[in-house]
This record gives structure tokens, sequence and C-alpha cells, in this order.
């Protein structure tokens, strides 16, 4: 709660902003009062000193603060109490199955971490040659703070960031526990200067829909529709996204997507070629 309500300007909110202010943003008491809650409760809220505040106290809190809906599901997670580590994401064989039938559409998986855990062809190929076992980090986080080959991929680079940043703050908080998750946010804050920037921003994002521009060495850029599919979790399980990109017929994006089919194609013909004939043993 620091960071967002370092981020809340006190005029927009009816206080008076004029003046020197020793913090950025509101003061404590401030955003207590507009919440309606007294200032000693607000700091042991903020410092994680009480637990499970009532539902009318953090729709207060959020009135006050302006959360989007997103940074309200986060705040209700991080004041729940709190889970154990998040259990191994696993990709079923009908998920796989799902994948591998959206045929001309560019598909992948990620889990909590980001860790890009499935796909299709067409999807590997559209975000950085995926299948490559020695290519890219299949971790999209690490992609793209540690990577700079991902600036070519993304032409909106920075707003992929700041998305990556959002959804793993939005992990942290449901499972707290997890180490794994961690540490893959201790090394980036550790080596990338942009993420550690964002995170202190305070940012929080859930997987949606939209419009996504990437670029691709012999497709081109293309500007493609994405949705962002939730799996519900079975038992033991985590739910994970399956992100597909899709373009309107006859649009400059539907083009870019035969394009990046021919693409694909001339690689596998190029392995196959590489790899030789193959030996049948003739039958007695």
């Amino acid at each position: 709660m620091h960071a967002r309500r370092a981020r809340v300007a006190p005029e927009h909110v009816g206080l008076a902003g004029g003046g020197r202010r020793r913090v950025r943003g509101l003061r404590r008491e401030e955003l207590a009062q507009l919440a309606g809650i007294s200032v000693d409760y607000y700091v042991r809220l903020e410092q994680g000193r009480a637990t499970q505040p009532s539902h009318e106290v953090l729709d207060a809190l959020a009135r006050a603060l302006g959360l989007d809906a997103a940074e309200r599901e986060h705040l209700a997670t991080l004041a729940a109490p709190r889970r154990g580590a998040a259990p191994g994401a696993g990709v079923s064989r009908p998920l796989r199955r799902v994948l591998d039938s959206l045929g001309p559409l560019p598909a992948f998986v990620t889990d909590h971490r980001l860790d890009v855990v499935a796909w299709n062809g067409l999807g590997a190929e559209l975000i950085g040659g995926l299948a490559d076992p020695d290519g890219r980090d299949r971790n999209q986080a690490r992609f793209l703070f540690l990577d700079p080959a991902s600036r070519a991929v993304h032409p909106d680079w920075a707003e992929r960031a700041t998305e990556a940043v959002g959804q793993l703050r939005v992990s942290a908080g449901r499972y707290p526990d997890d180490a794994e998750l961690a540490a893959l946010i201790m090394d980036l804050s550790t080596r990338s200067d942009e993420f550690r920037r964002i995170w202190v921003s305070g940012e929080v994002l859930m997987c949606g829909a939209g419009r996504k521009r990437l670029r691709h060495p012999a497709a081109g850029l293309l500007t493609l529709d994405f949705e962002a599919l939730h799996v519900p979790a079975g038992p033991g399980e985590l739910g994970l996204v399956v992100h597909v990109f899709s373009a309107e017929e006859g649009s400059e994006g539907a083009v870019g997507l035969t394009r990046l089919a021919e693409a694909v194609r001339e690689r596998e013909r190029e392995k196959a070629e590489k790899a030789g004939p193959v030996d049948v043993p003739a039958l007695s």
C-alpha cells in the first residue's frame, strides 16, 4: 500500500497539496482519514502487523486509493491468510491437444512465474524461438529484462515489461512462500535496473485481452489480437494461462500470420535436411 499511496496526488482526493511535503503522495494519516480508520490501525495494516481486515476496511482503502479491479483483487489477496508455496504446474494432455488443434493461431501457456510451459509451433516462433532448447530463456520475465533480443521481438517493450512485473507482483501476493518465485524476483531485482524501478512502483496487473505488436525476422511486424484464457486449477494443480493470438481475416495481421507459418515450415524443412534420411531396417 505504501507504493500506491505515494502515487495518489492529495489534490485528486480533495486534500490540499501545496507547500513543501516530506512524503510523495498521501500521508498515512491522510489515507486513514479518507478510509475512516485510525492512523494506528492503518500503520499496522501497512506494516503487516494487522491481519484479516474486514471487507469494509479493504473497500474503503481501495476507494481512497482509487484502485482498479486488478489492484482491488491484489489488495484482498495480500490481506488474506498466508498460503503455502504454489504447487507445481502441469500441462495436461487435453490442454496440449487444444494447443495443437489451434492450427494457424499462435499460442503458448504460462504459469504463475511466467515460465512458458507449453506452446504450439506458431506460438514458439512468434515470441522469439521457444522451441530451440539453446535459444531464449523460457521465462518471459527473464527474457524481457535480461535478453536484449526481447526488444527486437517486442516493439512496445516498456508496456510488455510493465505487464510482466505487474503479473509477478500478483503471483507474489498469492504465493508468498514460493521460494522459486521469490528467487526469480530477487534475481531480476539484482540484475535489472528497469525491473527494480517498475517493481518499486507497485504495479499490479492481471492477464486479459487486447492487441499487441510483435516483430519476427521473417514475418516482419505483426499487429495481433490476443486473449488470455485462464485454465482452472485441478486438485493439487495450479491454474495456467493460455495466450492465443489471432487477426481479422484479410487484415495485415492475417497476412503476417501467413508469413509466420511459412517461416515455421521453412525451419522444419531445414531441420529435416540437416537430420538426413532415416534408415529403415529391411524386413526379413
